[in-house]
């Protein structure tokens, strides 16, 4: 027996969106969706696919289709609008370690998110997350970027400006103070020390930014986001968005 397969209440958001992708009987795309998560959790090779749960390359290819297709940012939007307080954000990173076999994309390592910073071969997720920790926003980088070259490109991912945005001091630049007031918000970002012009956060506010941290922490619990197999950047990226897809749900379920 398989663990970790969906439950109805699962099924029932994703199914709307899987049945409008594709014309497949909706049993045929909750097999392929739980042998997707299952895939996602464990970190296994898609060789290593339980035969339950389908034909490894057939699964691997509909994967393929539906991340090519921006299925799982629909998904993430939908599930954004819904529920979450966005007047409030917060803005992270963190880094991850790339296994050897995901070298050897076409067109070169550089072209694919990544590169090697001080833990070596790496590539990095950056978050855009709403006031209780959960993404509105990922993008990658490759592991030796600096935390506020994504900055910008993240703001873009995502509508709704916020009226607070909390970062840690890889933040403290003035462009990007200047861009969050300039859609209308206020930085929460502590000041490095080398700077002549200090800034003071609110404490009790800044310290709720554990929450994005901890969402990083709960992100790495999926296998094959803890550490990068994929040749490609949409590939892993499409991991990373599940396994937050899953996090939204159960957020929203307890709510």
């Amino acid at each position: 027996m398989v663990r970790g397969l969906l439950s109805d209440a699962e099924w029932a958001f994703f199914e709307p969106f899987v049945s409008e992708a594709n014309g497949r009987p909706p049993l045929d795309h909750r097999r392929t969706l739980d042998a997707v998560f299952w895939i996602t959790r464990t970190g296994a090779p898609w060789r290593d696919l339980p035969e339950e749960l389908g034909n490894w390359n057939s699964v691997h290819k509909q994967y393929r289709r539906w991340t090519a297709s921006g299925l799982w940012d629909l998904m993430l939007e939908a599930l954004a609008e819904g529920g979450g307080n966005e007047a409030v954000q917060m803005v992270d990173s963190t880094v991850i370690r790339a296994h050897h076999c995901a070298a050897g994309a076409r067109g070169g390592t550089q072209n694919q998110a990544l590169g090697r910073s001080r833990g070596g071969f790496s590539t990095k997720i950056h978050a855009r997350t709403n006031a209780e920790g959960l993404p509105i926003a990922l993008l990658l980088t490759p592991g030796e970027a600096h935390d506020s070259t994504a900055f910008t490109d993240l703001m873009a991912e995502h509508e709704a400006d916020p009226e607070i945005m909390l970062a840690d001091k890889g933040y403290d630049s003035d462009a990007i103070r200047d861009e969050v007031r300039a859609r209308g918000g206020r930085p929460e970002t502590p000041t490095k020390k080398n700077r002549y012009v200090q800034h003071s956060v609110n404490r009790t506010l800044y310290a709720t930014r554990n929450r994005i941290e901890r969402f990083f922490n709960r992100l790495k619990n999926s296998r094959r986001v803890a550490t990068r197999y994929d040749h490609t950047a949409s590939s892993f990226l499409g991991f990373a968005k599940l396994a937050t897809i899953k996090q939204w749900i159960r957020f929203v379920h307890a709510t």
